[in-house]
């Protein structure tokens, strides 16, 4: 197993909570956090970190990342944009979020909105840009393998490369995260 395959491997890329996964029935915290934990313990880097705790589910809740709950229990929907915010939250701060997902909010009692819908073209996304990763991953080693230096400098040259890409996407993903607040600020004027 190369490098590339093996780091794949440990991140869980492929590990999602599918539509399929959430119960139909509202489920209370708890229940959501084990739900999460389930899915994504495995990708993380220690013991020491969590998923997704207590805490997080509140301050999502208070800075209104989602619609409100109801009698404490967080249906479906509630679980697919928690699931959203997890994956947005390693590259984006809470406020870029929050205006990523106001769209969505606003949107959930339309009629011609579907976060099923939405939410399952995120997953395929998702599932695809693990391969897409994997490719990257291949040729960044690739790249760093040919170099003519000791092993301990071409790992960090490959951490160097990695940390470049990763803030070229994060970069990139709040470029557009200024773009659909300007969109949104120009539609409401």
């Amino acid at each position: 197993m190369s490098k590339s395959e093996e780091i794949t491997q440990k991140l869980g890329l492929d590990s999602t909570i599918h539509e399929e996964d959430i119960p139909t029935i509202d489920l209370y915290m708890d229940q959501v956090i084990q739900l999460f934990d389930a899915t994504y313990n495995d990708s993380l880097r220690n013991t020491d970190e969590k998923v997704l705790t207590k805490t997080m589910i509140n301050n999502y809740a208070k800075g209104k990342l989602f619609i409100p709950i109801k009698n404490k229990k967080y249906s479906k929907d509630h679980i697919m944009l928690i699931s959203l915010i997890y994956q947005l939250k390693g590259a984006l701060s809470i406020k870029d979020i929050k205006s990523v997902l106001e769209p969505i909010n606003e949107k959930m009692d339309t009629k011609d909105f579907s976060l099923e819908q939405f939410y399952s073209s995120w997953v395929k996304l998702q599932q695809k840009n693990a391969q897409n990763f994997l490719d990257e991953m291949k040729s960044h080693e690739e790249e760093v393998e040919n170099q003519e230096t000791e092993a301990t400098h071409k790992l960090i040259l490959l951490i160097a490369s990695l940390s470049n890409m990763s803030n070229a996407y994060r970069k990139a993903a709040e470029l557009l995260v200024d773009e659909l607040t300007e969109r949104r600020n120009g539609a409401k004027q």
